[in-house]
């Protein structure tokens, strides 16, 4: 069990900004910038792929809402939305989850992009396997 599951049953309160059958949003108490919200599956799933396809389109259909939200109550006019799968992708809640981050006044989050180049052949040899895969 989590910390995002015991969130969902009521045993640790949160700052709720959403909530419906599938989904909850609450603020996070470590906030890169004011307003960071958090948007979690009530199903308890590690990663995103590993999430049903109803669970998936729930989040799918208010993440849009909850972000023009954020933005409309904090004034932000930029902002992100983070999800990580793994530790080593520096997922810390074994819980799906999506941050919504706006940038305000130098608040946010930051990133390096390390941005490599897609060999021609071996881009096509990639995306047929991930065709394939998708089946």
């Amino acid at each position: 069990m989590t910390i995002f599951s015991k969130i969902i049953n009521g045993e640790i309160p949160c700052h709720k900004v959403y909530e419906d059958t599938h989904v909850l949003a609450f603020l996070d108490v470590g906030p890169l910038s004011s307003g960071h919200t958090l948007v979690i599956p009530k199903e308890a799933k590690a990663h995103l792929h590993e999430l049903s396809d109803e669970g998936a389109a729930a989040l799918g259909r208010v993440l849009p809402r909850i972000c023009r939200a954020v933005m409309k109550a904090t004034g932000a006019t930029s902002y992100n939305v983070l999800q990580n799968n793994g530790s080593d992708a520096h997922q810390v809640v074994m819980h799906v989850h999506f941050h919504i981050i706006p940038k305000i006044e130098g608040e946010g989050l930051g990133i390096i992009w390390k941005a490599g180049k897609l060999d021609s052949e071996r881009g096509a040899s990639l995306a047929e396997r991930v065709r394939a895969a998708l089946g």
